[in-house]
């Protein structure tokens, strides 16, 4: 049309800019379109999708959440304090029971540590990788993990009774190393027991514990220990 002069050249650079903008955005939407697709690196099933076609998500959005069942490798993941935390290691073997099926016990072995606590619950967590996959596994089942740790630890078990002003984490007790005078100490909680806790710092220069009548003992008072 130029050159039969029905266009005029602004009209013909003004087109022709304008195709130039077009290939430039078409290339560039054809390089994205190599970073755009969403590629399983395992066999598994697609639990919920979080947007649909024609949206706008951001950088770090979810967009599907799936799981690898397909490829039958299941994993247990648990919340640990983080003195459980520093206690077990790699390659500790680990029991899993779940609410839904509390009669089977499941091996397993633990595979990660967390190197952050979660920012809402403050706690550690571990991954331990299923032995033996069982078939009956879904995503999203809760239950509890026994892990015996490699590293020894001292610990002790005393009687309820022995503690005071305990929280779960810490609390005091009495001891006396002389049978003589009573001194307060605070302990460091690891496990509450059906009948016993167990203590894992506190005691390491303790001769004697007192294990009933501290609620009228304070740190200092005179003790008389009568043998029957």
């Amino acid at each position: 049309m130029y050159n039969d002069s029905v266009a005029t050249l602004e009209q013909f650079q003004n087109s022709k800019t304008a195709l130039d903008v077009a290939s430039e955005t078409l290339n560039s939407v054809k390089y994205n379109l190599n970073f755009s697709s969403i590629i399983a690196v395992n066999d598994g099933y697609i639990l919920k999708k979080y947007v649909n076609p024609g949206q706008l998500v951001g950088a770090g959005n979810p967009i599907i959440q799936f799981n690898g069942a397909g490829s039958n490798v299941w994993k247990f993941r648990a919340g640990l304090s983080d003195k459980e935390w520093a206690a077990i290691a790699i390659n500790d073997k680990a029991e899993i029971t779940t609410d839904a099926f509390p009669q089977t016990e499941i091996k397993g072995v633990v595979a990660r540590k967390s190197k952050e606590a979660d920012p809402y619950s403050g706690t550690f967590f571990v991954e331990i990788d299923i032995i033996d996959q069982p078939d009956f596994l879904a995503s999203g089942l809760y239950g509890k993990a026994i892990i015996t740790s490699r590293n020894k630890i001292s610990v002790w078990a005393i009687p309820y009774e022995a503690v005071l002003e305990g929280n779960g984490i810490n609390g005091y007790a009495y001891i006396t190393n002389d049978q003589k005078t009573a001194s307060k100490i605070k302990i460091s909680i690891i496990h509450l027991g059906k009948n016993e806790i167990y203590v894992d710092k506190g005691f390491e220069n303790a001769s004697d514990l007192i294990v009933s009548g501290g609620a009228y003992l304070s740190d200092g008072s005179l003790i008389k220990i009568s043998k029957q």
